[in-house]
């Protein structure tokens, strides 16, 4: 079993009511540091590990020997949201694991011109989502629709489904699905 070392210290911060800068002020590292192990962007030293772990204090026996009920995270900065796009679609999720979780919250953006491909997309569970910015041309089982801000798409995701941009700038949308699909 892997343990995710980042969430375990995002943990043991929060449990002792340490921000990240005062974390990384402790242990005389870069806030960056705390921050890139945190979000598991980069896998520390085990020297690293324990430089860090001395601003708690806490010793690395004792880092790993907790039985870690992570609690979840309920607020995210902008910042903070995954990255599960790529190319012309860009897909920030809210929550970076949703393991176990029921709905997906997303911030999508389509460049001009993109769209989800032309084989229509299928899966089960519903999905709605509503327009901020921009032209977006929806398809769902054969009805097309051009929504914009404002306007808003909920359905079932066992339909084939299809998502355009059709407009000369970027299309911003919030949706959410269940169960994730990402």
């Amino acid at each position: 079993m892997e343990i995710d070392i980042g969430a375990r210290l995002k943990a043991v911060r929060q449990a002792r009511k340490l921000s990240q800068r005062e974390l990384a002020r402790r242990a005389g590292v870069t806030n960056a540091t705390v921050s890139l192990i945190e979000s598991n962007q980069v896998n520390p030293s085990v020297g690293a590990l324990k430089r860090v772990l001395d601003g708690v204090p806490m010793g690395l026996a004792e880092f790993f020997a907790q039985d870690m009920a992570v609690p979840r995270q309920a607020f995210y900065k902008a910042e903070e949201l995954t990255e599960v796009g790529r190319g012309k679609i860009s897909f920030r999720q809210v929550g970076a694991d949703l393991a176990g979780r029921a709905l997906q919250i997303l911030v999508e953006r389509y460049a001009p011109g993109a769209d989800t491909g032309r084989v229509p997309l299928k899966h089960e569970g519903e999905e709605g989502g509503i327009v901020i910015r921009g032209r977006l041309e929806v398809t769902v089982a054969g009805q097309t629709r051009v929504l914009g801000p404002g306007d808003a798409y909920y359905f079932e995701s066992s339909q084939p489904h299809r998502f355009r941009n059709i407009g000369g700038e970027a299309c911003e949308i919030v949706s959410a699905c269940t169960p994730p699909s990402f």
